[in-house]
């Protein structure tokens, strides 16, 4: 065993040892001193358990591994390593279940992987299979071997890699949605996703402004990696160590290797390099229930910083899923504002998309999410004329013959979903044209 090894054995031990028991410092003492093999305590063990009660007010129970790296910066462990008095093999040693320490209201308690398991109703097998801990997706050769279903979709200027999750983790990944992460609260600035907030929400605050200044987060989900979602489980969500790591595996992927071969490069290698690296790194995949919620979490820190930069340029700042909105005076056309948003969201381990940075002023359509904000969030003019023109035609001549190369099987759900898009952005451009759509008889097909 190399001395690194030994030493995160040993540190491992105290940590064991520490949380065995009460957490005061004689009880502790002595737990230290005999997993250490000693009859009495030497000095420096004093002194390494008053500065873990120092540090720790209460026992880390949620988190023995951060417990034993710190131990190995004290001073008192420094002491007693230079002295040679920290003993390579620990005596003793028992396995101290994980408890949680801090609980957040209305997420549930999940102590250990046994409880974990049961929430998602797994066993623990399957669960270490769900959560990928050998790392077989990225080279898995066959499809039936993976837990997702990838799909590359082209779009302009690159390529967007769908992740499916099959059923069984799919299931998993919406149970620790509704039970771990929906009852965390998200920032203020953040729309996208969250119960209660929409397009409209989004949109509102911006309305009736001087200059809006939209932005776009590059490959957003694939730019969130897995390290940052555990911090956020963690920290956020109060999980302890070993069922922060196993939703962490439930809830982020890689890309397999086979799969990204067959990805076209397009007509910028540069950014389809970029995309490379961040997929072959476990990461938020795109189809997964859980990684709006996730994402949302993740990017508290960028919503506060960048909404304290609108504040200090008396702006508004808004964020669905991978948009940036930003509604204000003059200053918001300076470059300065654009880039320095540009460096917050790169030090935040994100990229913005320079292609799709606009300034629009009240002499151009304002267009934010796709609704109009020059007065008030609507739908622009050519989509509500052209949303207009079929409800009448529906109503007049049939709605067969307003099916042209649409499923006719589905073309009912088509009309009537633009007609609650609408309604969702505009609620008084929605109500008229319900009014419009109760007029046709879906019954009678019609004449061609």
């Amino acid at each position: 065993m190399t001395a690194s090894r030994r030493t995160a054995a040993t540190a491992s031990g105290v940590a064991t040892a520490l949380l065995a028991g009460p957490w005061r410092r004689r009880d502790a003492v002595r737990r230290v001193a005999v997993a250490l093999g000693y009859a009495r305590a030497p000095r420096w063990v004093g002194t390494l358990v008053g500065e873990v009660l120092l540090t720790y007010r209460e026992a880390p129970a949620d988190r023995p591994r951060e417990l034993a790296a710190f131990l190995t910066t004290t001073a008192g462990w420094e002491r007693g390593w230079s002295a040679g008095e920290v003993r390579p093999r620990v005596h003793r040693r028992e396995p101290v279940p994980t408890r949680v320490v801090r609980r957040r209201p209305g997420v549930r308690e999940v102590s250990d992987l046994a409880a974990l398991a049961r929430l998602l109703d797994v066993d623990q097998g399957e669960l270490a299979w769900f959560a990928d801990v050998r790392g077989l997706e990225r080279t898995a050769p066959d499809e039936a071997l993976r837990h997702y279903r990838w799909r590359v979709l082209e779009r302009p200027g690159g390529v967007r890699l769908v992740a499916a999750p099959k059923p069984r983790l799919r299931e998993a990944q919406r149970r620790l949605l509704r039970h771990l992460l929906a009852p965390l609260p998200v920032h203020d600035a953040a729309h996208g996703c969250v119960p209660g907030r929409s397009v409209r929400t989004a949109a509102a605050p911006h309305a009736g402004a001087a200059v809006v200044l939209s932005m776009d987060l590059e490959s957003f989900f694939a730019g969130v990696p897995a390290g940052r979602v555990w911090g956020v489980l963690q920290g956020v969500a109060g999980l302890t160590e070993p069922v922060a790591h196993a939703v962490t595996g439930l809830a982020t992927t890689v890309v397999p290797a086979a799969v990204w071969r067959r990805v076209p490069v397009g007509t910028d290698p540069d950014r389809h390099a970029r995309l490379g690296r961040r997929l072959a790194a476990p990461h938020l995949p795109v189809g997964a229930p859980t990684s709006p919620a996730l994402a949302n979490l993740v990017c508290a820190r960028l919503d506060r910083r960048l909404a304290g930069l609108a504040a200090s340029a008396g702006a508004v700042y808004t964020r669905y899923v991978d948009d940036l909105t930003f509604s204000g005076g003059p200053g918001l056309r300076r470059d300065r504002f654009a880039a320095r948003v540009a460096a917050v969201a790169a030090d935040e381990g994100l990229r913005v998309n320079p292609a799709k940075t606009r300034t629009m002023g009240t002499g151009h359509r304002q267009q934010v999410l796709g609704a109009v904000v020059n007065v008030r969030p609507t739908l622009p003019r050519p989509e509500r004329d052209a949303l207009r023109a079929l409800l009448h035609n529906c109503a007049v001549h049939g709605w067969r013959s307003q099916v042209r190369d649409r499923d006719p099987a589905t073309f009912r759900d088509h009309v009537l979903g633009r007609v609650a898009w609408a309604a969702s952005v505009d609620p008084v451009l929605g109500a008229r044209l319900r009014e419009l759509a109760a007029r046709i008889d879906w019954d009678v097909p019609g004449t061609a």
